[in-house]
C-alpha cells in the first residue's frame, strides 16, 4: 500500500513538473532571446540621435561623420554597418568595428528615405544566457520534484503505516483477540474505523457471553432430560423379555453417544483450533459410525458399507470427526439412494517447504441423483436446505471438521460424493485404497 500511494504521488508530481517545466523552459529560452534583441534595439536608438544630430538643415551631414560615440555603443565583438547622406553621396557606407562577425545575431534600423544602421554581434553570449535560463528552470523542477518526493514519503508513510495497523487490530478481531485498542491516528476517517472497531468488539464480546451462557443452559437441561431418560432404560434393562432387553440397552447406548455429542459441540463453541486433536486411527474411529447406521440402512432395504486401511491415521479429535461423518451418512440416508459407501485412503499433498504433505481423504458417496446445480452452491450454508429440512447438519459437520484444521468438500454432484481432508500423520506411508474392506453384519 505505501509503495502504491508513493508511486501515485511521484507520477503526480513528475507529471505536473513536466507540464510546467516544459512550456517555462520554452518561455525562459524565448525571453532571453527577447531581452537581448530589445538591448540591441536600444543601442541602434541612441546610435541614430547621434548621426541625426550631426545632419545639417537639409538633412545631409556634411564633413566626416564622428564615430567616436557610435564606437563607444557597439558590444564588443560587434559590428555596426551606417549608411547615411552626405551632398556627395546620398548613401554613404561606414564601418565599424570587427570586420566580420561568426553566427551573427541582427537587428536593423531605418533612418529617413536613405539612412539604415545594421548592428551584427556574436549570438554566442545569448546562447549562453539562454542556457543559463534553462538550467535555472531545470533546478527549480528538479527541487519541486524532490519537495514533492519527501512530501510523497510523508504522506505515504502517514496514511500507509495507520492503515496496515487498523487491518492487522481487524485481523486480531478476527481471530477472537478482542482486546480494545487506544491508539487514533490523527486522521478522521482512520479514527472512524477505529471507534467502530472498538463498538463491535464490545458488541461481539457481549453476544459471545450471551451465546456461551446460553448454549451451557442448552446442555445442562439437555443433559438433565437425557439422564432422565437413561435411568427409564435403565429400568427397562431387567425387564423378562430379552428384545426389550436388548432394545433397552441400545438406546441407552445412543443415549450414551448423544450425550458425549453434546459435550463435544459445547466444548467445540468453548474453544479454538484442534486444541483435543490426537493421532487416530481413521478406520478404527469411524467403525462405530457405521456400525452404528448399519442396522437403519438395513431397514431402509440399503447397504452401508466401509472400505480403507485401518493403518491410515490422522491427527483429529476423535469425537468431532464420528459426529461429521455421521451427518454425512443421514444425509446420504435421507437424500440419497443405493449404497451408501464409506471410503479412507492417503492422498499426497503438494510440495512445501521441500517436502510433501500426506493428506487423509474420508469419502461418503451414494448412487442416488444426486446435489443439483441450483443447491450444489449453497448446500453447505446454514439455514439452506433443498428437502424441507433445518440446513443445519452439513453446516455443523464443515465446522467440525475445520476446528481440527480440516476441511469438508462436495466433490461430485451426480451421484453425490463428499470428501473430508485430514492432517495425516507425516511418517504415514501411502495405502491402496482398497487394502482393507469392511461391511457391517
Amino acid at each position: 500500500m505505501r509503495r502504491r500511494i508513493l508511486q501515485s504521488i511521484l507520477a503526480v508530481v513528475i507529471l505536473t513538473g513536466l507540464l510546467l517545466g516544459l512550456p517555462l523552459t520554452y518561455t525562459a529560452w524565448l525571453w532571453v532571446e527577447d531581452f537581448t534583441r530589445s538591448d540591441l534595439q536600444s543601442r541602434l536608438d541612441r546610435m541614430a540621435a547621434e548621426i541625426i544630430s550631426q545632419e545639417g538643415g537639409d538633412g545631409r551631414v556634411d564633413g566626416a561623420l564622428d564615430t567616436a560615440s557610435l564606437r563607444l555603443v557597439v558590444p564588443e565583438g560587434g559590428r555596426l554597418l551606417v549608411v547615411y547622406p552626405t551632398p556627395e553621396d546620398a548613401a554613404s557606407r561606414m564601418d565599424i568595428g570587427a570586420p566580420s562577425v561568426a553566427r551573427p545575431l541582427v537587428e536593423s534600423l531605418s533612418m529617413g528615405t536613405s539612412g539604415s544602421l545594421r548592428l551584427e554581434v556574436p549570438s554566442s553570449h545569448m546562447r549562453t544566457l539562454q542556457q543559463q535560463a534553462v538550467g535555472a528552470v531545470a533546478l527549480v523542477v528538479l527541487a519541486s520534484i524532490a519537495a514533492g518526493t519527501v512530501v510523497a514519503v510523508v504522506t505515504a508513510r502517514r496514511l500507509a503505516d495507520p492503515l496496515l495497523q487498523v487491518a492487522k487490530r481487524a485481523a486480531r478481531l478476527a481471530e477472537g483477540d478482542f482486546r480494545q485498542d487506544p491508539t487514533r491516528h490523527s486522521i478522521a476517517e482512520l479514527d472512524r474505523v477505529s471507534d467502530v472497531l472498538d463498538s463491535a468488539t464490545v458488541e461481539i464480546v457481549g453476544r459471545l457471553q450471551r451465546e456461551h451462557a446460553l448454549v451451557a443452559d442448552v446442555s445442562h437441561q439437555l443433559r438433565s432430560r437425557l439422564t432422565a431418560v437413561r435411568l427409564r432404560l435403565d429400568e427397562l434393562s431387567v425387564y423378562p423379555d430379552p428384545a426389550v432387553v436388548d432394545e433397552a440397552n441400545e438406546a441407552m447406548a445412543q443415549v450414551d453417544r448423544l450425550t458425549s455429542a453434546i459435550d463435544e459441540l459445547v466444548r467445540s463453541s468453548r474453544s479454538d483450533g484442534s486444541a483435543g486433536a490426537a493421532t487416530v486411527s481413521v478406520v478404527k474411529e469411524l467403525s462405530g459410525v457405521v456400525a452404528e447406521w448399519d442396522t437403519t440402512y438395513r431397514d431402509a432395504g440399503r447397504l452401508l458399507t466401509m472400505r480403507g486401511n485401518p493403518d491410515v491415521t490422522a491427527s483429529v479429535t476423535g469425537s468431532r470427526l464420528r459426529e461429521a461423518v455421521s451427518v454425512l451418512v443421514q444425509n446420504a440416508l435421507e437424500h440419497g439412494e443405493g449404497t451408501c459407501t464409506v471410503s479412507v485412503r492417503l492422498v499426497s499433498g503438494t510440495p512445501a517447504r521441500g517436502h510433501v504433505d500426506p493428506t487423509v481423504c474420508v469419502e461418503v458417496s451414494d448412487e442416488g441423483v444426486g446435489v443439483s446445480n441450483d443447491l450444489a452452491p449453497h448446500i453447505f450454508d446454514r439455514g439452506f436446505s433443498g428437502a424441507g429440512s433445518t440446513g443445519v447438519g452439513l453446516a455443523l459437520a464443515r465446522a467440525l471438521v475445520e476446528a481440527d484444521g480440516g476441511r469438508l468438500e462436495l466433490q461430485r454432484r451426480k451421484p453425490a460424493l463428499f470428501a473430508v481432508f485430514l492432517p495425516a500423520v507425516r511418517d504415514e506411508t501411502p495405502v491402496a485404497v482398497g487394502a482393507g474392506i469392511h461391511e457391517p453384519r
